[in-house]
């Protein structure tokens, strides 16, 4: 006979949220694992009425999804939690906020409301099919990213290797790239993240030095194709070896507009449904 846990079955979930917060500056070097535990503490110090898992380990239900690469800056980090009672997501984001350390920031909150009966909801996860990554390439003419871009996507496949728990694996990192815009403009978005890698880079009257700017649209699939696996492939097929390391931000992840080649905001339909009540 099976054993089961002591006591009463932990509350339900009555209310599930889904939060859009960012991993910026220095933070972008934590890794999922380090995240996971800051949030937790923050999820205690805020005292958020979490919905717990039963059994005999229970954990608090969150729900992550599409998390960035351990170095990689992110304006765009999904999650979801389930409450054992109702809060403001207003007013959860605040408190989450603030019990959260710089650079971690929650840029909103909204609900989630239960579906139709019969029909299952979407989870985030489905949501999250593609991400729109910014590759700053310190040192590289626009000329030649442009050059290295076009001998690309123009290639059939490009293979590359990458080293994952399972040992190395090789995989087409070529069929997963959407779209590939190239520009050499400074960003507003990851300044902070810049200036700390390109020298130069906070100097106010200081000449920028030649950086150019790709804009990338990954599809997601599995394995995951990272942004450093887009880099190699741009190494290999079009001979594009940066003199330093690039900076990478995701912009936006979210479902796919496959013709457009566009990533559309995931919060949208719990946003618009909200405001239909």
């Amino acid at each position: 006979m099976p054993r089961t846990p002591d006591g009463p079955p932990p509350p339900p979930s009555v209310q599930r949220l889904r939060m859009h917060y960012t991993k910026r500056g220095r933070l972008r070097f934590t890794s999922h694992r380090d995240f996971q535990r800051a949030f937790e503490r923050a999820l205690r110090r805020a005292a958020v009425p979490m919905a717990y898992s039963a059994g005999f380990s229970p954990h608090p239900k969150v729900s992550y999804a599409g998390a960035a690469p351990t170095g990689i800056a992110s304006e765009a980090e999904y999650l979801e939690i389930g409450l054992a009672e109702r809060c403001d997501p207003q007013r959860l984001r605040a408190e989450l906020d603030a019990a959260l350390p710089d650079g971690l920031d929650v840029l909103e909150i909204v609900e989630t409301p239960p579906p139709p009966p019969n029909v299952k909801a979407a989870s985030l996860a489905d949501l999250l099919e593609a991400s729109v990554w910014e590759v700053r390439l310190p040192g590289v003419e626009r000329a030649a990213a442009e050059r290295a871009v076009e001998a690309f996507l123009a290639a059939d496949r490009a293979e590359v290797s990458r080293m994952t728990k399972n040992g190395l694996r090789t995989f087409d990192a070529r069929a997963a790239v959407v779209r590939v815009t190239v520009g050499s403009d400074q960003s507003e978005v990851g300044q902070q993240d810049r200036a700390d890698e390109v020298p130069g880079g906070g100097a106010e009257g200081s000449e920028a030095p030649r950086c150019a700017i790709l804009q990338v649209v990954v599809r997601h699939v599995t394995p995951a194709v990272r942004p450093d696996d887009v880099l190699a492939g741009l190494a290999s097929i079009g001979a594009l070896t940066p003199p330093t390391t690039p900076a990478v931000t995701r912009l936006a992840q979210g479902p796919l507009n496959e013709s457009a080649g566009t990533v559309s905001d995931p919060l949208a339909p719990d946003r618009d449904a909200a405001g239909a009540r």
